[in-house]
């Protein structure tokens, strides 16, 4: 989880297009922390290892853990519909088709064993808020990659599996992206653009400062391709203790126990 995680604190203090739409940027500043993506992310992972230690059936557990996470850290910037699902009395998803299904599925590429449990816990994890069939395929989309990077696929193949799976246009370079972008929201206009920045990024640093560079909603944006990111390439050491070093002990929790059953599951693959 740590690609998405430094995605979401790097490219947070850019979001809106404040940023000069460059690779060339200090990429740890006091303006990088984490957001709403991180938690959610921390949330959809504690919910599949809750489900996997039979502590609750897994959309039990994806509701619960999210609105738990969700109250303990109010202010991270949620968007206004997940903020009413969140607070409000409901547990009805609401239909959205916004990327928040795809910043928070990383554990889903990681934790499972075939693709298909990996895009079933993907569209689990997003249907509980984002049951459009774009916010679904998103985070199936997103989840795919991850598990493909991390079992040893080469970018011709993902890139080949994305397009045939999910019908994206991946034509597109980051050049030719870049100058027309500006912030949205909605996933089918944040997940070919992330995907692009992970296969033209020649590195995990270079994903992260490639997706930056695009501008719009660059920390939602930066978590997907860092996500990926991380399982093709792994992530620096000094990377990760910039990461840790940013966030609370509640979730660094989560990320050790996720790692300890990502480790076991990544040896069975």
């Amino acid at each position: 989880m740590y690609g998405a995680i430094l995605g979401d604190m790097i490219g947070a203090p850019y979001e809106f297009d404040r940023g000069k739409k460059t690779k060339d940027f200090l990429m740890f500043n006091d303006a990088v922390g984490f957001t709403d993506d991180s938690v959610m992310t921390i949330a959809v992972a504690e919910a599949f290892l809750d489900e996997m230690e039979g502590k609750a059936g897994r959309e039990e557990a994806l509701i619960a853990s999210m609105k738990k996470w969700g109250h303990r850290y109010p202010g991270a910037g949620y968007g206004g519909r997940f903020l009413g699902w969140l607070f409000g009395p409901s547990s009805e998803p609401y239909r959205s088709l916004g990327n928040g299904s795809a910043m928070r599925v990383s554990s889903a590429g990681w934790l499972f064993e075939t693709i298909e449990e990996t895009r079933k816990a993907a569209r689990d994890s997003a249907k509980v808020t984002h049951n459009h069939p774009e916010g679904i395929k998103e985070a199936e989309a997103t989840a795919s990659a991850i598990f493909l990077a991390r079992t040893g696929k080469s970018k011709a193949k993902i890139r080949e599996y994305v397009i045939r799976e999910f019908g994206y246009d991946l034509t597109r370079t980051c050049d030719e992206i870049r100058p027309g972008y500006r912030h949205v929201e909605t996933c089918m206009e944040t997940v070919p653009e992330a995907i692009t920045a992970f296969l033209e990024g020649e590195d995990f640093e270079d994903v992260i400062r490639t997706a930056v560079s695009l501008g719009g909603d660059c920390d939602t944006l930066t978590c997907i391709a860092g996500s990926i990111a991380e399982a093709f390439y792994g992530v620096p050491e000094e990377m990760v203790s910039e990461c840790r070093m940013r966030l609370p002990s509640d979730m660094l929790e989560v990320i050790d126990r996720f790692d300890k059953v990502r480790i076991k599951r990544k040896e069975r693959v």
